[in-house]
């Protein structure tokens, strides 16, 4: 008696199409089906704003200090270097 049969299914699903008519049934799939489509839809709008609010915060963080500040340094030691890759050859030589 634990678990149902096809038969105890196919007449549970009778049951249910004689007390809630099929027009009521396929009513309430529509439902259902609009429910779910406007879940997704949320979804997809929260993520979608959320990389967008993502993407500006990286952007703030990389823009570069205003001309006017005092503490803005042009051109350190390191950018202005360049690396070349080594030879095995020069490595032997340090």
């Amino acid at each position: 008696m634990g678990s149902f049969s096809i038969t105890h299914w196919l007449i549970l699903l009778v049951v249910v199409v004689v007390v809630f008519g099929t027009a009521k049934l396929k009513n309430a799939g529509k439902d259902l089906g609009g429910a779910v489509k406007g879940f997704k839809e949320a979804v997809k709008d929260e993520e979608t704003s959320r990389a967008r609010n993502n993407r500006s915060l990286d952007h703030e963080s990389s823009t570069p200090a205003s001309s006017n500040d005092v503490n803005t340094q042009v051109g350190t030691q390191a950018d202005d270097t360049e690396i070349s890759p080594v030879t095995t050859d020069d490595q032997h030589k340090v």
